[in-house]
């Protein structure tokens, strides 16, 4: 393991809620969940202000509206996610060339590696210029973590929340992890934890005292050398820049449980279609076929075919999606269907002509798919066009966001990212003046390119939080400087 805390992990604050607080005046400060809507639906992200309430990602949104009645809830803009996202991910490359990101709002960097840090006050500058460049540019926070491997990165990444930045110093790991909970240390999750508790171990330190073996014993070979040696601080494992991809894969979940199999069968061909092109978005093809079934009793089932060779064809895809289904017992309903393809492949030069020939078919779409929306339950036409959340555009009141829809009006806050918090007011779903927009940058750019923060005062500084131990060490902004 190194010996200076040269691997930096990002982890951006509550992404998709603070996307949605900046770019909506009246929503700053206030508790916001972003996530499925719908009665079966999960939350994606909660702001701060939610989380003070109990409600986390992953909860069901059910739960979340008895927990925070009052708080705004919001369809997710994962497009407008995805290109903030692309920003932040540019100002990490520019650190280094070894970027490992995790997800939208995460990712791991090797400061080192780029050159740009080589001990720990440079590491520290280097995390101080990152936090404050990424407020410049999208007008978010990120809280990041300085350590000498990956894991204690994203240890100290979390210690960080919100909006701040914490060291580890190489020699103090031990120490700091031992009163920690297993659930820390990546790979426990509840059910490893709940295992481990059984046996008397609840924390790190208690890990290292039950001693390899007795891990081995609890948990397997593989997963208890793996987690003694992590009790142990030690982590080697590098920063990947190019990760992967191991499969490709479109699933829905629906509110009401499919009971006619008839219209099983057309959603299974719906997702099919919708695989491909994802398949296909990401220059691939694939051998094995897989379908996925959660039951009406949330048992979950699935079934998979390999093929001769990959392929991107989607006739090919939905024949051995329906011979899969043919597997599988629907009569009591079902909850939840997907399709996947894995053993992916890059396009052969065959796979390039078998393209273009498919390409038309796929964007028109077939016969099945538009017969499956038809069998839907479809919500009613406010909802569909008036997500909540989405931009609108007025022709006399101009930008603004749906908060509501239904009985035939849609309500619309108007406002922007740079303006005071805006009027409310409400229309005829089919009122001609009003139409869908595009959303506004959270960030206003200067006439040489540079980001400004409309309304923003200086950036705040985190503390450490005070159970940290002296070794730790927490940082606001501020700038850095290049290593002679």
């Amino acid at each position: 393991m190194r010996t200076a805390p040269t691997i930096l992990h990002l982890d951006m604050d509550a992404f998709f809620a603070s996307v949605e607080q900046a770019s909506k005046p009246s929503l700053r400060g206030k508790a916001v969940v972003v996530g499925g809507l719908g009665p079966r639906g999960v939350v994606a992200t909660a702001s701060y202000e939610a989380r003070v309430f109990g409600v986390h990602s992953a909860m069901p949104m059910g739960q979340a509206r008895r927990l925070a009645p009052n708080a705004a809830y919001l369809v997710p803009r994962f497009t407008l996610y995805k290109s903030i996202s692309e920003r932040v991910m540019e100002l990490l490359r520019a650190l280094s060339p070894l970027v490992e990101p995790l997800s939208l709002d995460e990712a791991f960097v090797d400061l080192e590696a780029g050159g740009v840090a080589w001990d720990e006050p440079s590491a520290r500058l280097a995390g101080i210029k990152l936090r404050a460049d990424i407020r410049a540019v999208t007008g978010l926070t990120g809280s990041v973590g300085l350590a000498a491997s990956k894991m204690l990165a994203k240890i100290a990444s979390e210690e960080a929340k919100p909006d701040g930045l914490v060291v580890i110093e190489p020699g103090t790991e031990r120490a700091m992890l031992g009163p920690m909970s297993v659930r820390t240390l990546p790979g426990v999750g509840p059910a490893t934890g709940d295992h481990l508790r059984r046996a008397g171990i609840t924390t790190v330190e208690e890990i290292v005292e039950a001693g390899e073996d007795e891990l081995v014993r609890l948990l397997g070979k593989a997963h208890g050398h793996g987690l003694y040696a992590m009790a142990l601080a030690r982590d080697d494992r590098p920063v990947v820049a190019e990760r992967e991809t191991k499969s490709v894969s479109v699933e829905d979940t629906y509110d009401v449980d499919i009971h006619d199999r008839t219209r099983v069968g057309l959603e299974v061909q719906r997702l099919a279609e919708r695989c491909v092109r994802r398949l296909r978005g990401a220059g691939l093809s694939g051998r094995t076929i897989v379908l996925k079934v959660r039951r009406y009793d949330f048992s979950t089932l699935t079934r998979s075919e390999t093929l001769r060779g990959p392929t991107d064809d989607p006739a090919v895809i939905r024949e051995a999606a329906a011979r899969l289904l043919d597997s599988v017992d629907t009569t009591g309903g079902v909850r939840l269907l997907g399709v996947g393809v894995s053993g992916l492949a890059d396009y052969t030069q065959e796979d390039l002509f078998a393209q273009a020939a498919g390409e038309r078919a796929v964007a028109e779409g077939p016969v099945e798919e538009h017969a499956a929306v038809a069998a839907e339950e479809q919500p009613s036409l406010a909802e569909r066009r008036w997500p909540a959340g989405h931009d609108v555009r007025h022709t006399e009141f101009g930008h603004g966001w749906v908060q509501g829809s239904g009985l035939g009006r849609v309500t619309v806050r108007f406002e922007t990212p740079d303006s005071e918090p805006g009027r409310v007011r409400t229309f005829r779903i089919d009122d001609p003046d009003l139409e869908t927009a595009d959303p506004l940058p959270l960030v206003l750019r200067g006439p040489d390119g540079g980001g400004g923060v409309p309304g923003a005062g200086p950036q705040a500084v985190s503390s450490v939080p005070a159970s940290l131990p002296k070794s730790w060490s927490g940082s606001g902004g501020g700038a850095a400087t290049s290593r002679p």
